[in-house]
């Protein structure tokens, strides 16, 4: 090959277009599904599930997420005590919880692949999921951006009657970086589902902030557990004021 014609090939190469960004549906299908089946105790879980699914009566609501959703499993007093908000907004309605406690999107996929609401037609699904990408698994905005597409179409796909209460990511304290990223997320999605008819998106983050803005703490257990955490996880009061925020959207849902 002379010198000349390496150049005009490398020219080709240098000048050739850059392959297209995938749409949004194939950049959702590319995110990552992925279980924790190596801790037995979410081994555990998910088998219940797929166990009381088989026999559960029908549930008009649907919760699925992280350890925020579950945590309406928990009676615990005084701080995470959420039995009765369970039995005033969501037993009714006999909703079925899916939250598991640490999971991602990639964890959500995965449990949606594997039969977590297979056979079900609920009314509506309430979606909280992405926390844990932006803290514990490290990930970016755009990643995290990725997951929550991917659930929410994965949803779409498997239960084509349900609405879908899309949730922002809640406020915490865990650091700056974070809850700069976890803004950026809830911008995304604000403009992403705007016009989406299956897809109703809230961010009830004001509901954690005083008048000027700053994170109210006193809304978070963290803090009072004897390791002392960060603010993440709402407390018995926090819960109840995020089923009440969300409670008018829900019902709509459910009605129409």
């Amino acid at each position: 090959m002379t010198l000349r014609l390496l150049a005009l090939l490398l020219l080709l190469v240098g000048a050739a277009p850059a392959p297209p960004a995938l749409p949004p549906a194939a950049a959702a299908a590319a995110a990552p599904a992925h279980d924790r089946l190596d801790q037995p105790w979410w081994a555990d879980r998910h088998a219940a599930i797929l166990a009381t699914i088989a026999t559960h009566p029908d549930p008009q609501v649907v919760l699925i997420g992280d350890s925020i959703t579950n945590n309406y499993d928990k009676a615990i007093l005084p701080d995470e005590n959420f039995a009765p908000t369970w039995a005033r907004y969501y037993a009714p309605r006999r909703a079925l919880n899916l939250g598991f406690s640490g999971d991602t999107t990639a964890n959500v996929l995965w449990r949606l692949q594997h039969g977590e609401v297979a056979g079900l037609h609920p009314k509506t699904v309430v979606l909280l999921i992405g926390t844990n990408d932006t803290g514990s698994a490290g990930r970016t905005a755009a990643q995290t951006e990725r997951g929550i597409d991917a659930v929410v179409d994965d949803l779409k796909r498997r239960l084509p009657h349900a609405g879908i209460l899309l949730m922002g990511l809640l406020p915490s304290a865990i650091s700056p970086a974070k809850t700069a990223t976890d803004t950026a997320i809830n911008t995304y999605l604000a403009k992403r589902y705007a016009t989406d008819r299956r897809v109703a998106y809230r961010d009830i983050g004001a509901v954690f902030r005083r008048s000027d803005g700053t994170l109210n703490e006193a809304l978070f257990y963290d803090p009072r557990l004897p390791q002392h955490g960060k603010p993440l996880h709402p407390d018995s009061v926090g819960q109840r004021m995020m089923a009440e925020a969300i409670e008018p959207t829900l019902a709509g849902l459910i009605g129409r």
